[in-house]
């Protein structure tokens, strides 16, 4: 590990500095999905928000993804590049319910829309479905307002569990069959799609 890499993992004072209005920009999102859980509750008349989960990278996964990009491992250069230092998990129960709670923070917030992938109209080629927004959250300083970015990712249980199981089971173990279990974790993400169809007749 050479030292400039070495300063930037074990240099917590730094690190605090840095990612403390990526928190504030993700304390701001998760306040804002908090009441919108409460208020859309008491208006559609079921709980539409499952749960909220927030992350901040930790120092080695912000050097992990700065190398992965061969790009210089400092933290100047993971404010120009990165745009999920913060990161907001939203499951929900019905597919509408994602697109509702997607449609009010793109409208509600002091954000600005960075982009935005959706894997649930169109999944990856291996099954995954969520709906992905980067947003610019303002983040107000006593002379200055900036926007930092917060990725948020809005799935329902079902999409959540095949995310789980399928980061299990491809990524947290060494096993020889990983072609094979692909294709069925793609027939399994499927299954799951219709099975909500099916179940949003209900709603």
């Amino acid at each position: 590990m050479d030292e400039n890499v070495r300063e930037m993992v074990t240099d917590i004072r730094t690190y605090n500095d840095f990612v403390e209005p990526y928190q504030t920009a993700n304390s701001i999102v998760k306040a804002h999905l908090e009441g919108l859980q409460k208020d859309l509750e008491r208006n559609i008349g079921h709980k539409a928000i499952h749960s909220i989960k927030d992350r901040i990278k930790k120092p080695g996964s912000i050097l992990e993804k700065l190398e992965r990009k061969n790009m210089n491992p400092d933290f100047d250069t993971a404010k120009e590049n990165l745009t999920d230092i913060a990161g907001i998990r939203v499951t929900c129960y019905y597919i509408k319910d994602v697109y509702e709670v997607a449609d009010i923070l793109k409208k509600q917030l002091d954000a600005i829309l960075v982009k935005e992938s959706d894997y649930i109209a169109n999944p990856k080629p291996n099954g995954y479905r969520s709906l992905h927004l980067i947003l610019g959250v303002a983040v107000y300083g006593a002379y200055s307002k900036e926007y930092y970015p917060v990725e948020i990712q809005l799935r329902t249980l079902a999409m959540d569990f095949w995310a789980s199981m399928e980061h299990q089971l491809c990524y947290k173990s060494e096993r020889n069959d990983k072609q094979i279990l692909s294709g069925q974790l793609k027939d399994y993400s499927n299954m799951l799609n219709q099975m909500e169809a099916e179940l949003e007749d209900f709603y």
